[in-house]
């Protein structure tokens, strides 16, 4: 594994540090890490606004190994480096997963290491999920693991313990693509076993220590959950948009290593990388097994086929099911069970007996892939054929390895194969469209960029950005999108968010990536109708910055009332500066942002907490610069009162007449934390209670070890078939 990932990397040095990576999850384990350190659990930041509700996406909150990576953060400057080893480290658990799925379906261990390293290595799972979707990476790993001590609980070889971690670490990613694939294993493994060993008590041990399970880390979606309303996500529509759905065909790109599969995605309908390759041996080795014999192992691989044929269904559409969008996201489940299925298979029934007729079906299947690849991507009609001359040559060598000195050495070539097609694959990708070309050390960026002290608030669209101007001497020296200000440690509303606020990203026109539309400064700067104020005063931003590829006019005209034009001459290539004519307004009042018919004098402030003392002899409403998510509760001296919002955006308390010197109290807690943590308690108890009655099992009734099949590493592969 350590050896793909060189090969990688000589291909491309970030290859592991680009797009999502750098945009959004390096930056927040540095912004957590920074958190926690100061002993504060970071659910919620609130100036940070649509990216500062840490319960939502992504952020591995409730994740020991999540929290581990967040608390080094900080103390690492190369954070492409950092994000490199930690994906070296989930790269191997996923291998080992999915070498100990293998193992428990009989699969020599030959050939299960052969599965474990050219998972890593197939196509969606190195150039996306590897490279940029981090929180899909650390989820598939712990599910391939959950799969693994699934099977073994069932097959009493192993205790609930271990299902119920590898399914609490998968879901707590706080990813919803793993945790739903984690569902439709259990089903397929529940399905498999009862078919395998015609028994319920073992599917229904299994039932009972998912549902724990699932009960621990409801903690972990439950916030989201309960949030959806507000959200860009709160719909449950099923749309079959055809984006990123790939058609069943492109499985037959599956071998070729220099296939681009055809499907719309955000790039050119012919796919920029091969995404839909798994393994360069898959198809051609269908060819050498021996089918006969392995029809006899149909019940026992039942599982494995079902979770195959439900993820091949699955990438085909629709586009979206709720929350649940882009199919292309589960080709790696594709990948897993299909390389376990054919390793199974070639480890147990492979045989080159009769190898002439066997060579020329391989051949056949190899023209099939020259076809299909060619026909999707004509263009590159030459490359496809130098693929499959060279599969074709793989192949040869690894049968005449297999005749003539066994096992290990046909897995060994087979393995070492993928290092260099691992290579190929990546350099030709080059450049990668996926780029951002953030800085990987944090205190170049942090030399580079003003000190704003302060809540920042930045206009500008990153889609403006030239290709020269993405360095940190360039526009990544005065601009931020993604999460990139917490990368250099500054306050800014302007945040990567995954699920966003809609009615606070309506308001500001503001997307996913902290851009906005041209029509943004008016809106900050305009009276918000049932208060008067300006947007900037609502929220409490200190500094306005204006990118002046998108207002390339704005710092020749007059500031704004109250607001003035500042020079940062080393970023004034870039930005145009505005700052309050009366110094930072964060710092003054607490949260409160506008008073009417009310004093109001803040006591106290924290991440979740505002207290404000108030007087409202007619009654009034107070405003405080905090975003209408859901999980807010007011009291005014110690009684419950209702919480309302402005512009369906902003917090707001009406405060009753006759109120003198009261103290108001306004918290925020992730909507259904008690339910979780009692869902939580729950699930733990009951996987006491399995781990007792598996116990006491065990002691009444130790079952004979498992037969391991022996070691075939120096037997011709002509003899390894039973």
């Amino acid at each position: 594994m350590i050896a793909g990932y060189a090969a990688v990397l000589l291909a491309n040095a970030r290859h592991y540090y680009t797009d999502d990576t750098e945009s959004q999850y390096t930056a927040l384990w540095v912004g957590l890490g920074r958190s926690l350190r100061d002993g504060v659990f970071p659910v919620m930041v609130p100036e940070q606004w649509m990216a500062g509700n840490n319960t939502m996406d992504d952020a591995g909150l409730f994740n020991p190994p999540q929290l581990l990576i967040d608390l080094i953060a900080p103390s690492i400057d190369n954070v492409a480096v950092y994000a490199t080893v930690v994906k070296l480290v989930f790269a191997i658990i996923a291998a080992l997963g999915v070498y100990r799925i293998a193992l428990v379906y009989g699969a020599r261990p030959v050939w299960s290491a052969v599965a474990g390293v050219a998972f890593p290595l197939s196509g969606f799972f190195l150039f996306f999920d590897q490279a940029s979707w981090m929180t899909a990476l650390t989820g598939t790993a712990w599910l391939v693991h959950a799969w693994a001590s699934a099977v073994r609980y069932t097959r009493g070889i192993g205790g609930p313990i271990p299902v119920f971690v590898f399914l609490y670490l998968t879901i707590t990613t706080q990813y919803i693509f793993p945790a739903v694939e984690a569902v439709l294993m259990l089903v397929a493994v529940a399905v498999g076993e009862l078919v395998y060993q015609r028994r319920r008590q073992p599917v229904a041990r299994l039932t009972a220590v998912a549902a724990c399970a699932g009960l621990a880390g409801l903690i972990a979606f439950l916030p989201s959950m309960l949030s959806a309303k507000v959200t860009w996500r709160g719909t449950a529509q099923i749309i079959n948009d055809q984006f990123l759905t790939v058609p069943w065909s492109e499985s037959l790109n599956a071998s070729l290593p220099s296939a681009l599969p055809a499907f719309t995605s955000w790039w050119s309908y012919v796919h920029p990388m091969p995404v839909t390759y798994i393994a360069w041996f898959l198809i051609p080795a269908l060819a050498f097994i021996d089918w006969t014999k392995a029809r006899g192992a149909w019940r026992e691989l039942t599982a494995v086929a079902l979770f195959a044929v439900m993820m091949l269904m699955w990438t085909a559409g629709p586009g979206s099911v709720g929350p649940l969008r882009w199919p292309v996201r589960v080709l790696p489940m594709l990948a897993i069970g299909l390389l376990v299925l054919v390793c199974v298979l070639i480890g147990r029934f492979g045989t080159v007996r009769e190898w002439k007729p066997r060579a020329i079906a391989a051949a056949v299947l190899v023209l099939v892939l020259l076809v299909r690849s060619s026909s999707a991507d004509p263009a590159r009609v030459v490359w496809h054929l130098l693929a499959a001359v060279a599969l074709l040559a793989l192949g040869a060598g690894v049968v005449w390895l297999g005749r003539t000195r066994g096992t290990a050495f046909a897995g060994a070539l087979t393995l070492l194969a993928m290092f260099p097609i691992a290579y190929f694959q990546v350099d030709a990708a080059q450049p990668t469209p996926m780029a951002w070309n953030l800085p990987a050390h944090r205190s170049d960026a942090q030399k580079s960029f003003p000190d704003f002290p302060g809540t920042t608030l930045q206009l500008g669209d990153r889609g403006l950005l030239q290709p020269q101007d993405k360095s940190v001497d360039g526009a990544y020296g005065s601009l931020v999108f993604g999460n990139y200000a917490r990368a250099v440690e500054l306050d800014y509303v302007n945040g990567y968010t995954p699920s966003g606020h809609f009615y606070f990203g309506e308001l500001l026109c503001m997307r996913w990536d902290g851009s906005v539309c041209p029509d943004a400064y008016r809106r900050m700067f305009a009276p918000e109708p049932s208060t008067g104020r300006p947007l900037v005063d609502l929220m409490n931003v200190d500094r306005v910055t204006l990118q002046k590829a998108l207002f390339p006019d704005a710092g020749l005209n007059p500031a704004p009332e109250g607001w003035k034009w500042v020079d940062y001459p080393g970023n004034a290539r870039y930005i145009w500066v505005l700052e309050r004519e009366s110094g930072l307004i964060s710092t003054v009042n607490g949260r409160v942002s506008n008073s009417a018919g009310v004093t109001a004098t803040s006591l106290g402030e924290t991440d979740t907490t505002s207290r404000v003392r108030v007087s409202s002899p007619g009654g009034g409403r107070v405003t405080f610069a905090r975003l209408g998510w859901p999980g807010y509760r007011a009291t005014l001296n110690g009684r419950d009162i209702p919480i309302t919002t402005v512009a369906r955006s902003f917090i707001a308390i009406d405060v009753p007449a006759g109120t003198e010197n009261a103290e108001l109290e306004l918290t925020w807690r992730p909507p259904g934390w008690k339910i979780g943590i009692g869902t939580a308690v729950l699930g733990l108890a009951g996987l006491g209670v399995l781990q007792w009655v598996y116990l006491r099992s065990r002691r009444r009734d130790e079952p004979e070890p498992a037969e391991t099949p022996a070691d075939d590493a120096d037997r011709p592969l002509a003899d390894v078939a039973p």
